[in-house]
């Protein structure tokens, strides 16, 4: 008896199921072999890297608060700051046509147009002496950001903070930095003192109007 070669034949049906079947457990494979390594790789190197302690410009002692501007300062006389403003080669002091008197606050206004980085200049005086002075600064040639971090390198990190102003303050001083780009020294015993004067008379001026009226 001849041998008969045994032969399989495959329908189109049945090669493509078996091509079905072999593509999907290959991708079987490979989604779990590397779901697998990644599971584990997460349990391995999850964690989060804490972030660096914040900087900060401010010294560790700082200075105090300032007085004083140049040759300017609060609780200057009037003949002390005209003589200063005549110095300053920042200044373009005029004397007396920059000197304006305030009656109804008993005060007197020195304003000034400035040089360079100082556009205009003003000092508040009463009884004689300054108590308030304003410096507003060219935004050409100076920038809000290099003042702000010069005072804290100086002075400390400011004890108040809007987009408005930055206020550094001392028990007789109040230095702020307002925006856009104006910095402004008070005397804050002196300033206080007006305050509640101008309250007291406030209050005065009510009694007396009340009075008035009673009168009819």
């Amino acid at each position: 008896m001849r041998n008969t070669p045994f032969t399989f034949h495959f329908s189109p049906f049945t090669f493509r199921l078996s091509l079905f079947i072999f593509l999907f457990s290959l991708l079987f494979f490979h989604f779990s072999f590397f779901s697998f390594h990644s599971l584990h790789a997460q349990e391995v190197f999850d964690f989060t890297i804490p972030e660096p302690p914040g900087r900060t410009l401010a010294p560790d002692e700082p200075e105090e608060i300032p007085r004083q501007f140049r040759e300017l300062f609060l609780g200057q006389s009037m003949d002390e700051l005209q003589s200063a403003l005549v110095r300053d080669g920042l200044f373009r002091f005029r004397g007396e046509r920059d000197v304006s008197f305030l009656p109804v606050r008993n005060e007197t206004m020195v304003e000034t147009t400035g040089l360079s980085f100082v556009r205009r200049a003003y000092f508040q005086l009463a009884d004689g002496a300054v108590y308030i002075m304003s410096f507003t600064l060219d935004t050409r040639l100076m920038d809000h950001y290099s003042v702000f971090t010069s005072f804290v390198r100086k002075y400390g990190e400011p004890v108040s903070l809007s987009p408005q102003e930055a206020v550094w303050e001392s028990d007789d001083t109040r230095v702020s930095i307002e925006r856009p780009l104006t910095v402004k020294y008070v005397d804050k015993t002196v300033f206080s003192r007006l305050v509640e004067d101008a309250e007291t008379q406030q209050g005065q001026g009510i009694i007396a109007r009340e009075e008035f009226l009673a009168d009819f």
